[in-house]
């Protein structure tokens, strides 16, 4: 039927999900001979081939126009399940103790070398310095970002190559090209290196560097987000991968998304001497505390579970107050309301304690989704082109009222 690795194979839950049913009546297709269970070694209960499952979600609930259809996205790059995030089949917390760069490839390719490096050409990175440096002082990060990689793909003649040895090539000379212009470092350092250097003003200090290599990895990439979705209609017209990581930068500007820390840092800045007071002030205003529970996790966010653990460890050097403070607010907030802290969370107080700014967070969070965008052009190249339409309905004046 189908390889055994668990490729194109949906658990019960995503089978239910997908047709719309209780696991239950996923069961009761199986008796009726509608579809096929199967077992998969290390899987609990059973799995579905996921071409049967369309095909039976088809009978009931495709709809389709003279002007096309929303189609429905398949991916190999990540699964989120039972409160784990991972990639390639491979936990994203275990992958966060390695470099950012071994994670980026094996997003990308399924291989996972050690001695991954991204090369940037110096007068690239120079170009894109110069850029910056005519931009307003007090512009965000995410600003800075999107003029780098603009910049970039100038001196890239060949971008227009989609292929997907081109691509990977392509992705990371360009990670490598925006985190050096951003930190002022060499383009032989790392990611994380040039990452760290343009957050931290002692760069000397390096004690941040094992949680911000990890957030990288974490929020490397999602499923499909909004800007996902965004960089995969991109890339089904056959737009360049410096377009298409134009189009996800676009989607994540905004308080929803890759801004959707800054209320937090705000928040925390506020609470660091008296926590309580602070939940006290917030709740009192009616405000809701940002940062706690997530659309897609229903009782942990792995990523902030992981993100947080470092930054407790003394060894990484983080500000115990800082610590101490988003831990009262942790317990607080979860016992009253029966929730958890999320990513946005763990981003804020990890910016907040090691003294770095508001935008932290959303640098860090635009610079590693760059490779889950990749992921999915590279898979949405793959595809038929321009296969993304979907029907309006139209709800104005109608001809001849006038």
């Amino acid at each position: 039927m189908t390889s055994n690795d668990g490729r194109n194979l949906l658990t019960t839950a995503q089978a239910a999900a997908r047709l719309g049913v209780k696991p239950e009546t996923v069961y009761a297709y199986v008796s009726r001979g509608l579809l096929t269970s199967t077992r998969l070694p290390g899987v609990r209960g059973s799995v579905f081939d996921v071409d049967e499952v369309e095909a039976l979600a088809g009978r009931d609930t495709a709809r389709r126009t003279d002007i096309g259809a929303v189609e429905r996205i398949r991916t190999q790059t990540t699964l989120i399940d039972d409160g784990h995030l991972y990639y390639r089949g491979r936990d994203a917390v275990q992958l966060s103790s390695l470099s950012f760069e071994s994670v980026a490839h094996f997003v990308w390719t399924g291989e996972l070398p050690e001695d991954v490096q991204f090369h940037a050409d110096s007068a690239v990175v120079q170009r894109c310095r110069q850029a910056l440096a005519a931009m307003a002082p007090d512009c965000r990060s995410i600003d800075r970002i999107r003029i780098a990689v603009d910049v970039a793909a100038t001196y890239r003649p060949l971008r227009f190559d989609i292929g997907s040895s081109s691509v990977v090539r392509e992705a990371g000379q360009l990670l490598a090209t925006v985190s050096a212009a951003l930190g002022g470092q060499p383009s032989e350092v790392s990611v994380t290196e040039s990452v760290w250097a343009a957050v931290k003003s002692d760069v000397s200090d390096p004690r941040g560097r094992v949680p911000l290599q990890a957030a990288l990895v974490l929020m490397a990439e999602h499923g499909l987000a909004a800007s996902t979705l965004g960089v995969r209609v991109a890339a089904s017209t056959r737009a360049n991968l410096y377009s298409v990581l134009a189009a996800g930068l676009g989607c994540i500007d905004g308080p929803l998304h890759g801004s959707a820390a800054d209320p937090v840092y705000r928040f925390l800045a506020t609470a660091i001497d008296d926590p309580v007071a602070a939940l006290a002030t917030q709740l009192r205003s009616g405000t809701r505390i940002s940062g706690f529970g997530h659309v897609v996790y229903t009782d942990r966010d792995p990523r902030a579970e992981e993100l947080l653990r470092l930054l407790r460890d003394p060894a990484h050097g983080a500000d115990s107050s800082v610590i101490a403070a988003a831990d009262v607010v942790i317990d607080e907030v979860s016992d009253r309301f029966d929730t958890f802290p999320n990513s946005d969370f763990a981003l804020a107080t990890f910016a907040l304690a090691y003294g770095l700014k508001a935008d932290t967070p959303e640098m860090v969070f635009a610079l590693a989704r760059i490779v889950g965008w990749t992921a999915h052009a590279l898979e949405e190249y793959e595809e038929a082109p321009l296969r993304f339409r979907v029907p309006g309905i139209y709800t104005g004046t109608r001809p001849g009222t006038y």
